[in-house]
């Protein structure tokens, strides 16, 4: 006998009775219940409850979400019940799993469907293809390939989603130009969609909206799971070599040269960074201004060594961390954060590094920066990232040749400081800026509609347009880089 989930565990309570307390934006939807009967299997919190903060919070702590309602799910169906929900009573929807990029404030009025224990994974070593659930992350599914010699795009750190980097495009520092954007690969999407309905988008089936979910990210439904392939290679040569932040330009200006001639097995990035002096840091780093070159190599050691002598040799590294790796392994390249931290952060591309650009971005970010940001990289692109997928998507701006991405750390009283001197950066670069972005990097900063046309050509951004008006014409997915309906 079916009977309503009373989920009274930490505070948690039921969609029926949040239905009582939360004020209504306006009329049910045509056919919606006022509250949904029927069981939920993920819990329900709302401001105060025991658990409500520990759900909400976010790897980038910058903007902590405010929902109403949080929506814990466990499985498709607490996602259609959340969706639903938010419809019946023209609340908007959002989507958390990790939390790494904040947009627009979610407050009050909103709905939140939290992904976290969503976190099934499995791999198809013969069709080499892997399914991850929408609150997976990238380490999961590195380790049940890698046994197989198989590895996905994946994100700089295993801690990433892999749902939300996959939708936003998803650039890998390690198989990227290899083998192109993680979205360039996804067999498959299922997603709740504004009306309720779980849909099980491939190419086939509704290539309009298969091209909008890649490169769309949450603008077009709620993604409950994905389908996406996987590439054999289980070892790769890289990691990160650190030289003293008065090494910058030599190095910047060696690279700018260099990447004109790598192969596309051969990734790259450089990054000018502060490191503060504090605990939780390598000795060696600490209290100093660095030039960090991180490499992924797929292929023979000894010709990825062959092929970084010429930047290892510009001057003494302090750190030399490139070698030889098995793919589980690449969360060495960049060593990002495993913790919570406050980043402030900016992203723009750039069609070219020339020797101005360089002089320009050591004289914005290097050792003797007016304002010290806490990194800023240039990410050699091009290869299979400047090559249109078979299937085409919304993923764009693949003419850039470099992308630019800056992050300041610091409590709040760092936050004018830290905009101003990222805006500063921004336009001292422009001359050489596409005028574009990629989605993946866009932050709080980049949220304002004007910033997110720029992650797309015109033509995308209409035909995206007209794709949300057919699959969500009330905007209810609009917590996030929001791209509005025609």
């Amino acid at each position: 006998m079916k009977r309503r989930t009373v989920l009274g565990m930490a505070g948690a309570t039921t969609l029926a009775t949040l239905a009582q307390g939360m004020p209504a934006q306006g009329m049910p939807a045509q056919g919606m219940p006022a509250a949904f009967p029927g069981d939920l299997k993920g819990k329900i919190f709302r401001p105060g409850d025991p658990g409500y903060a520990a759900e909400v919070a976010t790897f980038n702590r910058v903007r902590t979400p405010n929902p109403g309602v949080v929506v814990a799910a466990t499985n498709a169906r607490d996602v259609r019940a959340a969706v639903r929900y938010a419809a019946q009573r023209h609340a908007p929807v959002a989507v958390l799993a990790t939390g790494h990029q904040p947009s627009v404030p979610i407050g009050r009025d909103a709905v939140l469907v939290s992904t976290r224990a969503m976190r099934g994974v499995t791999v198809d070593v013969k069709r080499r293809v892997a399914r991850a659930e929408a609150g997976a992350l990238w380490q999961q599914v590195v380790d049940k390939a890698a046994p197989a010699g198989l590895a996905p795009l994946g994100g700089s750190t295993g801690a990433i989603g892999v749902v939300g980097y996959t939708l936003g495009g998803g650039l890998s520092p390690a198989l990227g130009r290899r083998y192109g954007y993680a979205a360039d690969h996804v067999r498959g999407i299922d997603v709740v969609t504004a009306d309720g309905r779980l849909r099980t988008v491939t190419a086939s089936s509704d290539p309009e909206l298969f091209f909008g979910l890649r490169g769309g990210k949450s603008n077009f439904g709620l993604v409950t799971a994905i389908e996406f392939d996987l590439f054999p290679v289980s070892t790769f040569y890289g990691g990160s070599i650190m030289f003293a932040g008065a090494d910058a330009a030599t190095l910047l200006h060696t690279y700018r040269r260099w990447v004109k001639s790598v192969p596309d097995a051969m990734s790259s990035s450089v990054a000018l960074m502060h490191f503060p002096d504090a605990d939780g840091f390598p000795p060696p780093l600490r209290g100093k201004a660095v030039a960090g070159l991180r490499i992924a190599y797929l292929g023979d050691a000894a010709k990825g060594a062959a092929l970084v002598r010429p930047l290892r040799e510009v001057a003494k590294p302090i750190i030399d961390g490139v070698s030889e790796r098995p793919y589980a392994a690449f969360g060495a390249i960049h060593a990002d954060p495993e913790g919570p931290v406050t980043a402030y952060e900016r992203t723009g591309l750039l069609r070219e590094l020339p020797a101005g650009a360089v002089d320009a971005l050591v004289e914005m970010a290097g050792p003797d920066a007016p304002f010290p940001v806490t990194m800023v990289e240039i990410r050699h692109l091009g290869g299979a990232l400047s090559r249109s997928p078979a299937a085409p998507s919304a993923v764009s701006q693949r003419d850039a040749a470099f992308t630019l991405f800056m992050v300041g750390m610091g409590g709040p009283e760092l936050a004018r400081p830290i905009r101003a001197a990222e805006d500063a950066i921004i336009r001292r670069l422009r001359p050489w800026s596409t005028g574009g972005m990629n989605l993946n990097f866009m932050s709080v900063d980049d949220a304002d509609p004007d910033a997110v046309r720029h992650a797309y050509p015109p033509e995308v951004y209409r035909r995206l347009r007209t794709l949300k008006r057919r699959v969500d014409p009330a905007n209810l997915f609009r917590l996030n880089h929001n791209i509005p309906p025609a």
